[in-house]
């Protein structure tokens, strides 16, 4: 476990060896280091934080969304329900990254913009950091005061769910400046 707390960008942390306890234990130690005990989690000068629930900070929620993906089952009655209780390796393997890709310390090929996404009846500003040659994106969300961010996700793009060419269409959309 401690082998991954050393693990730098474009390596992957070893968790295949890991029982459920052991890998929580191992991406909360490099998640508390990186993001919920830095006090200088900050991208171009804006402070990141986690999306608020019930007007409280939700760090919890925060980990398990950059660790577990999202997958529709089906109830008895086969009505679709959204549950995210799958552990993903593939952002789990990544959780690492984050920090250096936020603090712009990449030399890939990385395209940092911000467009408009229609959210729950809503037009949304969203900020993309996208490794182009890695296939990982980082998705903000300016605060309504514009002087900080909220951190939506981190994830590695796959194929079956819309891959680089959904990326690849917000970045055609892309606003002028980066919010």
């Amino acid at each position: 476990m401690a082998i991954n707390y050393i693990k730098k960008y474009k390596d992957f942390l070893e968790l295949n060896h890991l029982n459920e306890s052991q890998r929580k234990v191992s991406l909360k130690a490099i998640f508390d280091r990186d993001i919920a005990d830095n006090m200088y989690f900050t991208f171009q000068t804006k402070i990141i934080r986690p999306l608020k629930k019930e007007d409280v900070i939700d760090v919890d929620s925060l980990f398990k969304h950059l660790t577990y993906k999202t997958e529709d089952t089906r109830d008895k009655k086969g009505k679709i329900i959204k549950s995210r209780d799958f552990f993903d390796f593939e952002r789990s393997k990544r959780l690492h990254w984050i920090l250096p890709h936020i603090k712009e310390k990449i030399t890939d090929d990385v395209k940092i913009f911000s467009c408009e996404n229609r959210i729950r009846g809503k037009d949304i500003i969203r900020t993309y950091i996208y490794n182009v040659t890695e296939k990982y994106i980082i998705i903000l969300e300016p605060q309504r005061s514009k002087l900080d961010y909220y951190f939506i996700t981190a994830y590695y793009l796959e194929k079956k769910y819309g891959g680089p060419n959904m990326i690849k269409n917000k970045f055609k959309n892309k606003l002028e400046e980066v919010y």
